[in-house]
């Protein structure tokens, strides 16, 4: 199985699982234990804070390890959210995570505004922000996808985190595909908080991360502990947050020879296609997106069918996010970025992962073209017998 499906989750990296291992041997005891096999692991955990942050750009004591990035996206809306209601502005293109987080508010007496997205995926931003309908001053919070899961498009959020951070309206980024996968300081972004989960970079599943600027406070959700600042309880997994911050170190060692090789098979990718089974449809910006994913229609085939047939042959893909499987309807970032019909049900993302070999593009590349010409020819066919019938 050549395996295309790296931004719903990627395979844990081998010093990942072995930093894990160590770890959970070495410092099984509970963090917050007296004791000295508890004191060991709270050395193991504010090591592995420390290092986190330096990798992310930020401050130790900004980071609060959570069990993934939908509780630390679930964390930053609601608990910058608590009290009476007001407006959350987003975009129509966010992670589940963050959108049902915010549907939940809504139903609670708060208002939904819609930032507009361009053609490319783009954030529509006016600078300054007085041309933006939905700024007002009964704005709460702001929520982006840094680097989209579906279109890999990635946002240049510091325009809006200045506007944000001048009135004191929390910024809030998902960066799931992001870290790990492009170069974030945390800092540099200039955003209230962000959200980080290990598994879509070679890390665990199981763990993540929320970033909360200093000066910033947010509202807990859960209680029980006084971990975490006592704005996340539960005991901390320290075997885990080591193997996250063990994959990040990873990356960060690898960063430019990551990033250089993920392109070239990607655009190898989509070259190939185009090639073989044009018209190919890019959907995104060519010039912001990540350098793994590559979101395309097929005009003339139904997208759900071809994700089976490529299953079946052999290519594991995706129709886009892994936590909205299920749906039939068009991806909603698509929609907003006004894709015409015949692209909206039949486009599938490819994303590469650091595993991804360039003999697996090659042979993907001759699978999903001889699919997509094949279900073509099939609707074809199938097209010319309803009019024969009907004649």
């Amino acid at each position: 199985m050549i395996y295309l499906d790296n931004n719903a989750t990627t395979p844990p990296h081998p010093e990942v699982v072995e930093v894990i291992g160590r770890v959970s041997r070495e410092a099984y005891a509970n963090p917050g234990s007296p004791h000295a096999l508890g004191r060991r692991a709270r050395q193991a955990l504010e090591t592995a804070r420390e290092q986190f942050a330096h990798l992310l750009g930020a401050h130790p004591d900004e980071v609060l390890f959570t069990s993934g990035g939908t509780e630390a996206n679930n964390l930053a809306v609601r608990g910058f959210t608590a009290g009476s209601p007001g407006v959350i502005a987003l975009t129509p293109g966010e992670h589940p995570a963050v959108l049902q987080a915010c549907h939940s508010r809504e139903a609670e007496g708060f208002t939904l505004e819609w930032l507009p997205l361009d053609g490319d995926g783009r954030l529509a931003w006016v600078d300054p922000p007085g041309g933006n309908l939905w700024w007002g001053p009964s704005l709460r919070l702001v929520c982006l996808i840094l680097a989209h899961n579906e279109t890999g498009v990635i946002q240049s959020p510091q325009p809006l985190a200045r506007a944000c951070l001048e009135r004191r309206i929390p910024l809030h980024l998902d960066g799931l595909q992001g870290v790990g996968k492009i170069p974030v300081s945390f800092h540099e972004l200039g955003c209230a908080t962000l959200a980080v989960g290990a598994h879509k970079f070679q890390g665990p599943r199981g763990v993540g991360a929320l970033l909360v600027r200093r000066g910033w406070n947010l509202a807990p959700q859960a209680w029980g502990g006084h971990q975490e600042g006592g704005r996340r309880p539960g005991t901390e997994a320290v075997p885990l947050v080591a193997g996250m911050v063990r994959a990040l170190e990873l990356f960060q060692a690898e960063q430019q020879q990551r990033l250089d090789r993920q392109t070239q098979l990607r655009d190898r990718l989509e070259q190939g296609l185009a090639q073989r089974c044009p018209p190919v449809v890019l959907n995104g910006s060519r010039a912001h997106r990540l350098p793994n994913t590559l979101n395309v229609g097929f005009p003339g085939i139904d997208g759900e069918a071809l994700l089976v047939a490529l299953d079946l042959g052999g290519v594991a893909c995706s129709l886009g996010s892994a936590c909205a499987s299920g749906s039939a309807e068009p991806a909603p970032v698509l929609v907003a970025m006004r894709r015409p019909p015949e692209l909206l049900l039949s486009s599938v993302r490819f994303s590469l992962g650091p595993q991804t070999t360039a003999d697996e593009i090659e042979q993907a590349i001759r699978i999903i073209s001889e699919t997509v010409r094949r279900l073509r020819a099939h609707r074809t066919a199938d097209r010319h017998g309803e009019v024969f019938a009907s004649g």
